[in-house]
């Protein structure tokens, strides 16, 4: 189902179409066209089919006004999905009008913000909320709704945040894969502020590059973007799990230091709101990178991580675990930009694979090939690990996308 509201969707629709028939000298268009097929090595837990095949668009909006600092990038996203009616959805992943003075930023709209610097996890991230049905990998955001007022001195860059408008996790519907043992009742989620979704969060953060080091110190109070869950039993024969969001004030570190072939990561943060008391995670390790292992030039990417929390018990129930991350990046660096992936985390009676390739195909279209397992001792019983409701959901997906 379309999540966006009907009055969102009629108006980013009734923009677009004005914004591509905007005279050409005055605008920039262009985007990405794509279709994916997934295949499920296994049935899923509840019967869901083990083929599923979408098909996904994201166009790209940019104008600057002549002898101007003004600018607007508009970029809409919708995907059908042939599983999930919750994997069908819309959403405007950014939609920004920016001025840009002599050393200060001002923006204003709707938006997505990347922090963070380690592979396997991004603690400090905390500003976009997770599109769970586009991936379960965190990677994908829908877009939130801020202004941001920014300005970069001697001592370093400074962003100011005001984040109204809170967006709720995506998740998958009971025909679709990645779902919960019991359905979630997405139309009614709770929350510890009084405001709930119309609470004004805000953040501020704080990066320079001193020597080889890029460091970022980052603040966040407002509604927790990950949800934690209560059962609803209103209906004694169909329960339900209903997701909270708690209010919550955060302090992230993210560094990253350049040494040679060296790339040394660290990501930290401290939180209050889940539970009496703060507590604090931590993902940290090293990339090394192997230049021209090959006569063309290949370089191959060593990588090492550690994540660590201070909590026993997750969200969920689910037992707390240290996990080790080892991987390899592949870049060929051949005419095709031909990349690969593969990463294997490991923690007390679970693991996961996680393999991304793509290659581009000519001068307009790109291949990619996706591919995640599962391992859980099931026999440890189902809290033992976050990953058990994913056990059988291991899986290969082929996509090929078209830029225009």
């Amino acid at each position: 189902m379309i999540k966006n509201t009907k009055g969102t969707i009629l108006g980013s629709l009734l923009l677009s179409t004005c914004l591509v028939n905007t005279p050409a000298k005055a605008a920039e268009w262009s985007g990405v066209i794509s279709t994916e097929g997934r295949y499920f090595f296994k049935e899923g837990d509840f019967g869901q089919k083990q083929s599923e095949f979408s098909i996904a668009i994201e166009p790209e909006f940019y104008h600057r006004w002549e002898d101007s600092d003004w600018s607007i990038v508009f970029k809409p996203f919708l995907r059908w999905d042939s599983l999930d009616d919750e994997r069908t959805h819309a959403d405007i992943r950014e939609l920004m009008v920016r001025y840009v003075g002599d050393d200060w930023e001002l923006k204003a709209g709707v938006s997505k913000v990347f922090w963070g610097v380690a592979e396997s996890q991004h603690l400090v991230d905390i500003i976009n909320q997770t599109d769970f049905v586009e991936n379960i990998d965190g990677e994908d955001k829908l877009g939130q709704q801020m202004v941001v007022l920014s300005t970069e001195q001697e001592f370093g860059l400074v962003e100011l945040f005001l984040l109204p408008g809170f967006r709720e996790r995506t998740f998958a519907g009971d025909e679709g894969r990645f779902r919960f043992p019991l359905p979630i009742n997405q139309d009614n989620p709770l929350y510890t502020d009084d405001d709930g979704q119309h609470r004004l969060d805000g953040a501020i953060r704080w990066s320079k590059w001193v020597g080889d080091w890029d460091i970022g110190v980052s603040h966040f109070s407002g509604n927790s973007r990950e949800p934690l869950f209560t059962l609803d039993t209103s209906n004694p024969t169909a329960p339900q799990l209903q997701p909270v969001y708690t209010t919550i004030d955060q302090t992230g570190l993210d560094l990253q230091a350049t040494k040679g072939a060296w790339l040394w990561k660290l990501e930290a943060m401290t939180r209050s709101g889940f539970g009496e008391d703060r507590y604090w995670a931590a993902v940290g390790g090293f990339e090394y990178s192997f230049y021209g292992i090959t006569e063309s030039g290949a370089d191959l990417g060593m990588i090492l991580e550690y994540q660590t929390d201070s909590r026993d018990i997750l969200p969920g129930g689910y037992e707390q675990n240290d996990v080790a991350v080892v991987g390899f990046r592949l870049a060929m660096n051949d005419i095709q930009s031909t990349e690969a992936l593969l990463a294997f985390s490991y923690a007390d009676g679970q693991s996961f694979m996680n393999l991304e390739a793509s290659r581009r195909l000519g001068d307009d279209w790109k291949v990619v090939l996706e591919g995640r397992v599962f391992t859980v001792d099931e026999d440890k019983g189902p809290y033992s690990s976050i990953l058990y409701p994913f056990r059988n959901d291991d899986y290969i997906s082929l996509s090929f996308e078209h830029y225009f």
